[in-house]
């Protein structure tokens, strides 16, 4: 639900996953997907670069959309001060499961609000651990297998079946890990003034 005299929302983000997170007290919102360039040439550290692709993203899509609310997020996947991309194939998938077997993999999830009315910009990220379980090439194949999660960064979903690869999750929100902290979120559009379920 959403106050008629609120400005419209748009999400800056082609991402299914963000969508369905949306689409859970939101009924009336766009997405755009945002065109920009997310490689890190300044050399910026990954909390850094999350925070930063996250405000790139909501600038890009406000440049065409200047009355309304826009959401832009990123989420950068950390591993031994390494960022892990998306691995975009089954092999490169492999190769990140195994890398993470037994090892704590870091999930920083940004989000940039630009409110127009306020002409205001508000950021957040969420930090979430995730520990792996040790686990050999056979059970990182079948899982592969099953969810095909080789639009993710982290080579799993958790809205699939990415718990069987993990011994444990530390977040102040468990949304973030699928792409959006939809806590902050809410806790942000209600101040606002979005009226919520």
């Amino acid at each position: 639900m959403q106050n008629p005299s609120s400005p419209a929302i748009f999400l800056a983000s082609s991402s299914p996953y963000r969508r369905g997170l949306l689409d859970r007290f939101l009924d009336n919102y766009e997405t755009v997907s945002p065109d920009i360039d997310e490689s890190n040439d300044q050399g910026l550290a990954p909390e850094k670069l999350a925070t930063y692709l996250a405000r790139k993203k909501a600038e890009a899509v406000a440049v065409n959309a200047r009355r309304a609310l826009v959401i832009g997020a990123d989420q950068l996947a950390v591993l031994d001060g390494q960022v892990l991309g998306k691995p975009g194939d089954h092999q490169k998938a492999v190769e990140q499961l195994l890398a993470a077997s037994g090892k704590a993999v870091t999930f920083l999830t940004a989000v940039c609000v630009l409110d127009p009315i306020g002409r205001a910009r508000y950021e957040h990220t969420d930090k979430t651990t995730v520990r792996f379980r040790q686990f050999d090439r056979r059970l990182a194949e079948t899982y592969l297998r099953h969810d095909k999660p080789y639009d993710c960064a982290g080579s799993f979903k958790l809205e699939g079946a990415g718990f069987v690869l993990f011994d444990s999750v530390q977040t102040d929100d468990p949304t973030a890990l699928i792409g959006l902290p939809m806590i902050w979120v809410a806790d942000r559009l209600l101040q606002l003034g979005y009226l919520l379920p």
